[in-house]
């Protein structure tokens, strides 16, 4: 099968399942268990995209107290929960990587 094939495919493929969603808007209701699971998606995007980041370190699973950006995300998730502020986790969550970086 020719890479090209795929690629195009896979674009179709794509296109396909985001329009049926903005074609059915309006035309259609959806249940409201659908729309409460909405809800999380955005939460499990962003973990799923962090969290590997922030608990790998040189391609190994490392969840222990010598992994300086695990720290650090512990640390801007406390900082999230508290304040709920995203500026304020940003500024705290690289301060404390710098500064363990050094440290640890």
């Amino acid at each position: 099968m020719n890479i090209w094939m795929i690629i195009v495919g896979a674009g179709l493929i794509t296109f396909v399942m985001r329009l049926s969603f903005i074609y059915l808007h309006g035309k259609t209701s959806f249940p409201a268990w659908f729309h409460r699971s909405l809800r999380y998606v955005p939460v499990a995007v962003v973990a799923a995209i962090v969290l590997p980041g922030i608990a790998m370190q040189s391609g190994v699973l490392d969840v222990s107290l010598n992994n300086p950006r695990l720290l650090a995300g512990i640390i801007a998730g406390l900082v999230a929960w508290w304040t709920g502020n995203a500026i304020a986790v940003l500024v705290v969550g690289m301060s404390a990587l710098w500064v363990l970086q050094i440290w640890v």
